[in-house]
């Protein structure tokens, strides 16, 4: 199912959400102090598409967002990155030439457990990041594609794009 499908049913079942909870006054009982203030049509328009407004904003940044990539820059030979390891990895999508050894250094600002591991499955690597320390992975890339990098539980990821080189 295709993305503006998809939207339009979210909106389609969120309006029919919206037309069912509607209580005639008839049938709210009063037995509180409180009393039901009437908000005029407009101002619920417009609080229901700032919500709206912010729920497509939230999935743009989450789904369709997307990171620049950085080049590793090569000195003696090998391609070097420094990696910084904070909520998440910046940069998390890393540029290569395919056949050139790889040097990633991940330096490990934030506490979490979960950052604690980082994981490169294609290239059969697993280090264990200390706190506030640089820790470096080794690699010489034999095929172009994308490879990824995580966490130890997955959920935070990146890619090393390993391209032939000019």
């Amino acid at each position: 199912m295709n993305h503006k499908k998809m939207l339009f049913s979210f909106l389609l079942s969120l309006g029919l959400i919206f037309a069912s909870a509607q209580v005639s006054p008839a049938q709210v009982k009063s037995t509180s102090k409180f009393s039901r203030i009437e908000q005029p049509l407009s101002l619920r328009l417009l609080v229901t598409l700032g919500g709206l407004g912010l729920i497509g904003a939230e999935g743009w940044w989450f789904l369709f967002s997307k990171t620049k990539s950085q080049r590793a820059s090569t000195s003696q030979g090998i391609q070097e990155l420094e990696i910084v390891v904070d909520g998440g990895y910046t940069p998390d999508s890393i540029l290569v030439n395919l056949g050139q050894p790889v040097r990633l250094n991940f330096l490990r600002k934030d506490p979490s457990s979960c950052l604690e591991k980082v994981l490169l499955p294609d290239f059969h690597k697993a280090l264990d990041l200390q706190l506030n320390k640089t820790t470096s992975v080794e690699f010489t890339p034999t095929q172009a594609g994308e490879y990824t990098f995580h966490c130890g539980m997955n959920m935070f990821r990146g890619v090393v794009k390993v391209q032939e080189s000019n």
